[in-house]
């Protein structure tokens, strides 16, 4: 008789054995590949469900905008950037809304504020980013980028209402309200001008930029210029500025600020100090070592002669003599 081996015992065991052992491992590779089955059916993957459709946004146009704003849209009407509404050349052609808001078809759905660009709310140097697309190359925005307040992170918005129209709107035209503007930051120097010897700003006679330029200059604290690069003083002051034959150096070297206060003092003419002979002293008071003046490098100023007894009445106001000051035609001494 055949006998097998019994893969169960490691016996030889009969054929009737054998039937019996193959009936049990087919139903043990029968129930194997069951669970193989199983097991992939688990580990194949669900469908993804295709992705809601995420277009950008686009410009819906500015009768869209209207709908919600029809006061700021009213307003903007007279505004000066209503120009871009009709400007074929700037690219926003009945989009003027959208070209500082950004493309505006989703806010119109979902009426959110955070669908829509605002300038107000965005970071100083993003907010001058949207403005200097149109205003970058224009005169009076020569110096933005290195001016002051873009240093400062002051951004366009914070002084320039850009819907409204008027007095207070997009550019404050009366002296008044400049003035009212710049001093809401620049307080210390509002409070200069409460001296009694000053520009007549508080009187409305003048305002803060006629002498400062807010989105930069080429000069010191964006100082206005004349004549291409003399101070804005010399707008106002043009007898003083030359050219004269004879040049005071403060005047051409360091400038107005050498011996006033251009914002308000308690002394008269705005003077640094409250004595003439006290703001000449301070350059015509050392004589220079025997070195320097060989060399020619003593300071400015000459040191008054020896009949020049300050401590006399006639003596304590230099200008009594020496008119001229500023410069002068005729003599070195700046005499009258």
């Amino acid at each position: 008789m055949l006998r097998l081996l019994c893969t169960a015992c490691s016996r030889f065991v009969c054929p009737p054995a054998r039937r019996i052992t193959a009936a049990r491992g087919g139903a043990l590779l029968a129930m194997v590949a069951a669970g193989i089955i199983a097991a992939s059916a688990q580990d194949k993957p669900t469908p993804a469900v295709p992705p809601a459709e995420n277009k950008p946004a686009d410009y819906a146009g500015s009768q869209a905008c209207q709908l919600c704003h029809e006061d700021i849209f009213k307003a903007f009407q007279k505004n000066p950037h209503h120009v871009v509404e009709t400007d074929k050349k700037r690219g926003f052609e009945n989009n003027a809304c959208e070209s500082c808001h950004g493309p505006a078809s989703k806010h119109t759905e979902s009426v959110s504020p955070s669908d829509i660009r605002q300038p107000a709310k965005l970071s100083p140097a993003e907010a001058d980013r949207v403005c200097l697309r149109c205003h970058q190359n224009q005169p009076t925005h020569t110096g933005r980028i290195n001016g002051s307040h873009a240093k400062n992170e002051v951004s366009c918005v914070s002084c320039h209402s850009i819907h409204k129209n008027g007095p207070n709107g997009l550019v404050a035209r009366t002296p008044a309200a400049v003035n009212e503007q710049c001093a809401g930051c620049h307080k210390t120097v509002w409070a200069s001008f409460q001296r009694p010897f000053k520009h007549r700003l508080p009187e409305g006679g003048m305002s803060c930029v006629d002498c400062h330029n807010p989105h930069g200059s080429l000069l010191p604290r964006q100082m206005q210029s004349a004549r291409g690069n003399e101070p804005g003083c010399f707008n106002c002051h043009g007898d003083k500025s030359g050219p004269f034959v004879f040049e005071h150096g403060p005047v051409r070297l360091e400038g107005c600020g050498t011996c006033h206060e251009p914002h308000g003092s308690a002394n008269p003419r705005m003077l640094t100090r409250h004595e003439v002979r006290f703001v000449c002293l301070e350059c015509h008071a050392n004589l220079p070592s025997p070195t320097a003046a060989a060399a020619g490098n003593g300071p400015l100023g000459t040191t008054p002669p020896a009949f020049h007894d300050l401590r006399s009445p006639r003596f304590a106001n230099c200008t009594v003599c020496h008119q001229k000051v500023h410069g002068s035609y005729v003599d070195r001494a700046f005499l009258k």
